[in-house]
């Protein structure tokens, strides 16, 4: 007992301080001492000190039946926390401004304007002798800020996926009504429902429950579940449900469950790097590395001119400021090469176009749990997908129902009255009271006062049909005693449950798929209510019943029962020797859109797989429906597969559409075999526990938002929040987005790579200086690596990207097109700024002090209006019409008009900096014109065949050729 201000329950027991507030609210327990109670070290002896499950509950003011109340919510959680684990705080905008100043090359040109300040200071003076030094200064200060601030855009937005992965909800009693609650929610005292698939999201005691098995291995280690009950009744956050339901008193939240004292204790290890941004780090420092030869040998021809041209002129001894100045600008533009070539924003721009993606895709009720997912969705050749849910609407209703041999459909109160008029009391008193006891779902009210059903949809489809034809019923059946209950599972699919009689013994019910039950029987209900011997032509006469009720796209389930005299807690439940009730025929419609939407995912090269658990003939009618069953289709069962050689095997893949009666092993097989027999892409929906093996082995993984259970959840790349076939298809219609624009990004930039290291090296060599200064380059390299990423990257999804194959395994990233276009627009370029760097002069009549300067000008800006050009080109690889729907992507049209007016201003404006001079209006329209020609080129380009493959890809794709060029 606890006295006073301490709690002392025996002598050696460690005390606890109860505090004012805990005992002014009539609380008896430290929150400390709840979770040392349920602690890893699980001491019953203390537990029972404090009366068990039911002494903790008064003490925490709980009730085990109705629940706390909801007034007491905010006191809860003053008093003993809120089911939040200690967050690293977000990241400000100066700490990514500090990450962009440790880059290397950067610094070193800072360490460059510096010199050249001090120089021109000391040459020039005051403020002349600035302006050099100052104007890499800003240009290097304009980098940095937009590489932060875009940095930390994508920082917030992967911090808003992460806030909306955490919103999970949970099903607890308060108030005595049981409610849906987020796991941030829930508090000490709450009574809290656990079934198969759920993370246990807090750390508290077992109060009653059926065969309830716990997975605790990210805890302890242990791989064996653990069985919790009423001897062992200790639940821990973060362990997973394996079997079995349960109610659960909740007595430690957040960072004192013994989770949250492991997630404390870690660190945050950011965003995990993709496949392709690995892959493009590889090609950055490739480019960055052959930028870094350009740049040394630009630098020692530069300094070589400079000292022969020195040594001929006043010779090797006699120097000056001006020549220390002169080598400072020759270094900064071989360390500004480096900068330009360096392309950084190949990484940026997959972190751009992906984090784009994930939230447009969020929007579009699918959450992307890892980055990756985004890349590889859009290579997907095969989705392998559930039928109820995903395809269908999973609002389910009993349509037809076959009881003592009579068949009836009962869509509607007059054909119920109907069915109950040719059917015995005594017949129909058995199926209601096998419907109210055998099953997973409930009755509750909600707080407008209004009933609703809680639990699976065909669970709640046969309450709804027993509650029409006995409302009165289920509380005085809700009342018996079940001695033992076996929760449906997949493996099983079944449920069995054993009641003690009022008057005296025990019933055994079971429910699941036709066929099992049907096995399990000897017996039948005949009209009058009395059980009469199940015949092998009886028995057939029910299998051409399931088959024609299947037929009919219905889901078919069985219902049978037995009595029995006694039953003992050692023995199970029997599995045979059952007398069969009824079999029920429960509609699922389609949902509106999925044809249209297998029809888009075949017209893509991606082949659709139906894996459900139901009955061959009920998924070959819903794969019909949805057109993914076609005649040179097969539909088998599940375990066909596994009596299958390697040959037959392989042969028989290709033609496999619907695969029925799916266990999860089998559905592991099909995966694994499409995987490594045909290097097929595999996305794989799941929505159970037991899906998590297939979720893990496919490329990627979709779980289900709404039927989904939280271990699928946690296995799975995507979640479809809406639970629709739709979803998907977007999911790999933006997938494909992702891949398209980082390919449009690397043509871009690689020909702006090209262009800028030739032109400085070749210029160094033949006239000996460099027409694009470190400030102009610098001014480059943010268009193309920062602007340019934010501008390709974010491009949306087009009908066209749905009419191409999928990208195969092995393919390299860098097409044959894309080479095409590269050096097309490279070799063009560098026509357009040779000619003017070595005539321009004289072709322009550009005279004066301030021709070289003039024409210095025209190149750079030439340069520019070409990337802007190129960047509009990139749009399209292969298509002439690169302004289709440019005006929908205002943040392209945006940026570059911004580039545009940025570059009006660096011109005529900031001269003084960026060492050019304002141009005429005609040398503005010669560059423009220049610029603007490199859209006929690609034109010209876009029609020199490159050898490519079929453009349409043949429904089942094993021999897919990708769209546009093979890679090289």
């Amino acid at each position: 007992m606890c006295t006073g201000q301490h709690c002392n329950l025996s002598m050696g027991v460690k005390q606890y301080h109860l505090t004012h507030e805990l005992i002014e609210e009539g609380f008896s327990i430290s929150p400390d001492e709840l979770a040392e109670i349920t602690g890893m070290r699980e001491d019953s002896t203390i537990l029972k000190l404090h009366g068990g499950t039911s002494g903790i509950s008064r003490k925490i003011k709980a009730s085990l039946q109705d629940g706390i109340n909801e007034t007491e919510i905010t006191t809860r959680q003053k008093l003993y926390g809120t089911n939040k684990h200690a967050e690293k705080p977000a990241r400000s905008f100066w700490m990514f401004v500090w990450d962009a100043l440790h880059d290397l090359t950067l610094n070193i040109l800072i360490v460059c304007a510096l010199v050249s300040l001090v120089v021109g200071l000391a040459t020039e003076g005051w403020p002349k002798g600035i302006y050099d030094g100052l104007g890499i200064m800003l240009s290097i200060l304009l980098v940095v800020l937009v590489t932060a601030s875009s940095d930390y855009k994508q920082s917030r937005k992967f911090m808003e996926l992460d806030h909306e992965k955490q919103k999970i909800y949970v099903l607890v009693t308060r108030d005595k009504k049981t409610k849906k609650v987020l796991i941030h929610d829930l508090v000490v005292g709450d009574i809290l429902h656990l079934s198969i698939g759920d993370v246990v999201p807090a750390d508290g005691l077992f109060i009653s429950g059926y065969c309830l098995l716990v997975d605790e291995s990210s805890l302890s280690g242990e791989s064996e579940p653990i069985q919790v009950s009423e001897e062992k009744p200790f639940l821990h956050g973060g362990s997973k449900v394996v079997d079995g339901t349960a109610k659960m008193l909740v007595t430690a939240v957040g960072s004192r469950t013994e989770w949250g004292k492991i997630m404390g204790t870690l660190s945050d290890s950011g965003v995990d790097e993709t496949p392709l941004q690995v892959k493009l780090n590889g090609v950055a420092t490739i480019i960055g590395q052959i930028g870094l030869v350009f740049a040394i040998l630009t630098f020692v021809v530069l300094l070589g001119r400079f000292l022969v041209n020195k040594g001929m002129a006043v010779g090797l001894m006699n120097w000056s400021a001006n020549d220390a100045l002169t080598i400072v600008n020759y270094f900064a533009i071989a360390v500004t090469i480096i900068v330009v070539a360096v392309p950084e924003g190949l990484p940026l721009a997959v972190t751009l176009s992906l984090a784009f993606a994930m939230k447009k895709l969020m929007n579009d009720k699918a959450l992307v749990r890892h980055l990756a997912a985004c890349e590889t969705m859009g290579s997907v050749s095969c989705i392998c997908t559930d039928k109820t849910g995903t395809l269908t609407t999973n609002h389910m209703i009993v349509d037809k129902v076959w009881i003592s041999d009579v068949s009836k459909s009962v869509n509607g109160d007059a054909k119920i009255s109907e069915l109950k008029s040719v059917i015995s009391e005594r017949a129909m008193a058995i199926l209601v009271q096998g419907i109210f006891v055998n099953t997973g779902s409930e009755v509750v009210k909600g707080d407008d006062g209004k009933r609703t059903i809680l639990g699976t949809p065909t669970e709640a489809a046969l309450l709804e049909f027993g509650l029409t034809v006995e409302r009165d019923r289920y509380t005085e059946y809700n009342k018996i005693q079940r001695v033992r209950v076996e929760p449906f599972n997949s493996v099983k699919k079944k449920m069995s449950v054993i009641i003690q009689l009022p008057n005296g013994g025990f019933r055994s019910f079971c429910k699941g798929a036709p066929e099992i039950i049907l096995e399990h029987c000897n017996d039948m209900l005949n009209g009058e209510g009395d059980i009469v011997p199940l015949s092998d032509m009886q028995k057939q006469n029910v299998l051409n019943i399931i088959n024609s009720f299947a037929s009919e796209a219905l889901r078919t389930l069985c219902i049978a029962f037995q009595d029995l005299d006694e039953f003992s807690d050692e023995q199970t439940i029997p599995e045979n020797g059952y007398t069969l009730i009824a079999l029920f025929g429960i509609k699922d419609p389609v949902r509106p859109g999925v044809r249209d939407a297998v029809m888009t995912c075949m017209a893509a090269g991606i082949t659709v797989r139906m894996v459900t658990g139901d009955n061959i003939n009920t998924a070959k009618a819903i794969a019909k429906e949805c057109g993914i069953l076609t005649e040179d289709g097969i539909a088998i069962e599940g375990h066909e597969l596994h009596d299958k050689s390697s040959d037959e095997l392989r042969e028989l893949l290709p033609k496999i559409q619907v695969m029925a009666r799916s266990l999860p092993m089998d559905k592991f097989k099909l995966v694994t075999s499409l995987k490594s027999m045909y290097q097929e892409v595999v996305a794989v929906t799941g929505d159970g526990t037991n899906d998590a093996p297939a979720l893990c082995e496919s490329d990627i993984g979709l779980a289900m938002g709404i039927a989904g259970t939280e271990v699928a959840k946690e296995n799975a790349d995507v979640i479809i929040m809406d639970d629709n076939f739709k979803t998907i298809v977007n999911v790999a219609r933006w997938g494909r987005a992702v891949y398209l624009n980082i390919q449009k990004f690397v043509q871009f930039q690689l020909t702006v790579n090209i262009v800028a290291l030739i032109v400085n090296f070749v210029s160094a060599c033949v006239i000996g200086t460099a027409p694009l200064t470190a400030v102009q380059l610098l001014w480059v390299n943010m268009i193309m690596d920062t602007l340019g990423a934010l501008a390709l990257a974010t491009e949306p999804p087009n009908e066209e990207m749905m009419k191409r194959s999928p990208v195969r395994r092995g393919d390299s990233f860098i097409t044959k097109v894309m080479w095409r276009n590269i050096l097309g627009q490279a070799l063009y370029q560098l026509l357009v700024l040779g000619t003017l760097m070595i005539v321009g002069k004289r072709l322009l009549n550009i005279e004066g002090p301030t021709a070289d300067k003039t024409i210095n000008t025209l190149i750079f800006n030439s340069f520019v209006f070409c990337q802007v050009f190129n960047e509009i080109n990139s749009r399209e690889m292969d298509k002439i019409n690169v302004f289709r729907g440019i005006f929908r992507n205002w943040i392209f049209v945006g940026i570059l008009t911004a580039t545009v007016i940025f570059q009006v201003i660096i011109v005529e404006l900031l001269g003084t900096f960026a060492n050019t001079v304002p141009l005429s209006l005609e040398l503005w329209l010669l560059s423009i014109v220049l610029g603007s020609v490199s859209m006929i080129v690609s034109v010209i380009l876009k029609c020199i065949p490159v050898e490519s493959g079929k453009r349409f890809a043949k429904p089942h794709g094993y021999e897919l050729i990708p769209e546009g060029p093979e890679a090289l």
